[in-house]
C-alpha cells in the first residue's frame, strides 16, 4: 500500500512544510500591521468562506476530469497567494491573498479522494493516517525551515520560502504523480453538482458529517488561537512558538504512523473516532491550568492523540460510506465542513480569548469536542469494514 501512495505522500509532505511555515507566522504578521487579535480570526474566516464554496466544486470536478488537474490548479493558486503575502504592504492585500488561495484550493478533499482511489476500504483509516503523518512531518520541518528564514529575511522571506516549496509540489504533481481516477465512460452515470447537495440527504452519511463538523469546529477553534495562547499564557514569542509547533508535529507523526492502524484494527473506525473526541475533551479541559512547559506538553500530547484518531476515524467512515464514483464529491463536501468551521470557529475562539483572556482559550474547542462525542455515540454502526477484527470474526 505504501508504495502506491508514495507520490501523493511526498507531495503532501512538501505542501504541508510550506503551510506550516504560514500557520504560526500569520497571527504575528497580522498584528505587525497594528491589527487586534480578532482580525486574525476574521482573516481565517474569509479564507474559509472561499474554501467552503470551492472545496465541493473542485472535488466534484475531480470526479469528472481526474484528480491531477485539480491539484495543479490548487497549487498554482497557493503560489500566487503566498507571493502576494510576501510583498503585501497593507492588510487589504493580505486579505486578497488569502481569498486567491482559498478560491483555488481544493487540495484536501481531492488528496483524500486520490488516496481512496488507490486503497481498499478496510485500509483507508491507515492510509488517511499516513496522510496525517505527512501533515505532522511537514508541521515539524516547516518551523525548522521558517525560523532561520524569518531571523534573516523577516516575514517576506518566510512567505517566499512557502511559495518556493509550493512550486516544488507543482513540479512533482506535473511530472511524477499518475492520475488515479479515470473519466467516466460514455454510458456511465456521471457525477454532477447535484450530487454535492444530495450528500447531505444520505441518511447513513448525515450523522458522520455532523460529527465531522463538530470535530472541525473544535480543531479550528484551537489552531487559530494557539499562538496567541502561547504568547499570553507562557510568554512565548514567534521563535518559541515555532519550537512548540515542531514538538507537537513530531507527536502527530508518531500517532499517525504507529497508532492509527493498530487502533482501527482493534476498535474499528467508529469507536476510534469517539476515542479521539474523548481525548480532545480532556486536552481542552486542562487548558486553563497550563502554567509551565510540562503542563503544556500534557495538553498537546492529548490533543495530538485526539486529533489523529478523530480525523482518521471520521474520514475513513465518510469515504467508506460513499460510492467509488463520488469519492471526490463526498470528500470535497467533507473538506467544506472544515471550511465552514474555519469561518465561524476562529471568530468564536479569538473573540472569547480577546474578551475573557487566555484561560478561556479552550472553551469553544471543548464545547464542540463534547458535541462531537455525543453525536458519535449515536452514529449507527452500519458498514462491516468499520468493525474491529474481533467483531468481524465473531459474526463469521
Amino acid at each position: 500500500m505504501i508504495r502506491k501512495l508514495l507520490p501523493i505522500l511526498g507531495i503532501t509532505f512538501i505542501d504541508i512544510v510550506g503551510f506550516s511555515i504560514l500557520i504560526p507566522t500569520l497571527p504575528y504578521f497580522v498584528t505587525h500591521f497594528g491589527m487586534a487579535p480578532f482580525v486574525v480570526g476574521v482573516l481565517a474566516s474569509v479564507f474559509s468562506v472561499c474554501q467552503l464554496i470551492s472545496g465541493p466544486i473542485w472535488g466534484n470536478v475531480s470526479d469528472r476530469i481526474g484528480r491531477k488537474s485539480v491539484l495543479i490548479i490548487s497549487q498554482i493558486g497557493a503560489i500566487v497567494g503566498w507571493l502576494m503575502l510576501a510583498f503585501a504592504q497593507t492588510i487589504a492585500v493580505v486579505f486578497i491573498a488569502r481569498i486567491v488561495e482559498g478560491a483555488s484550493g481544493g487540495n484536501i478533499g481531492v488528496t483524500q479522494a486520490y488516496v481512496a482511489d488507490l486503497v481498499e476500504p478496510k485500509e483507508r483509516s491507515r492510509a488517511f493516517g499516513l496522510i496525517g503523518a505527512m501533515f505532522g512531518a511537514g508541521m515539524f520541518f516547516g518551523p525548522v525551515i521558517g525560523l532561520p528564514v524569518f531571523a534573516k529575511f523577516g516575514f517576506a522571506g518566510v512567505f517566499v520560502a512557502a511559495a518556493a516549496l509550493q512550486f516544488v509540489t507543482l513540479l512533482m504533481t506535473v511530472f511524477m504523480l499518475p492520475e488515479s481516477h479515470s473519466k467516466p465512460a460514455a454510458d456511465e452515470e456521471k457525477v454532477g453538482l447535484g450530487d454535492v447537495f444530495s450528500t447531505f440527504g444520505n441518511r447513513a452519511m448525515r450523522p458522520i458529517l455532523l460529527q465531522k463538523a463538530a470535530l472541525s469546529m473544535s480543531l479550528y477553534g484551537w489552531y487559530l488561537v494557539i499562538a496567541l495562547y502561547f504568547k499570553a499564557q507562557l510568554g512565548f514569542g514567534l521563535i518559541q512558538t515555532f519550537y512548540a509547533f515542531s514538538a507537537f508535529a513530531l507527536i502527530g507523526v508518531f500517532m499517525n504512523v504507529f497508532a492509527i492502524g493498530k487502533v482501527s484494527e482493534h476498535t474499528g473506525d467508529y469507536r476510534m473516532a469517539n476515542w479521539g473526541m474523548a481525548s480532545l475533551i480532556l486536552s481542552f479541559a486542562l487548558v486553563p491550568f497550563v502554567h509551565a512547559i510540562w503542563m503544556m506538553a500534557v495538553v498537546m500530547l492529548l490533543f495530538a492523540f485526539g486529533q489523529s484518531l478523530g480525523n482518521a476515524g471520521v474520514t475513513a467512515q465518510i469515504s467508506n460510506t460513499a460510492s467509488k464514483r463520488e469519492q471526490g464529491t463526498v470528500l470535497g463536501v467533507s473538506s467544506s465542513l472544515d471550511s465552514a468551521a474555519g469561518i465561524t470557529s476562529p471568530l468564536l475562539s479569538t473573540g472569547i480569548f480577546s474578551r475573557y483572556g487566555s484561560g478561556y482559550a479552550g472553551a469553544e474547542p471543548l464545547a464542540f469536542a463534547v458535541l462531537g462525542l455525543l453525536i458519535g455515540i449515536f452514529i449507527p454502526h452500519r458498514a462491516p469494514n468499520h468493525e474491529p477484527k474481533e467483531a468481524a470474526a465473531a459474526d463469521a
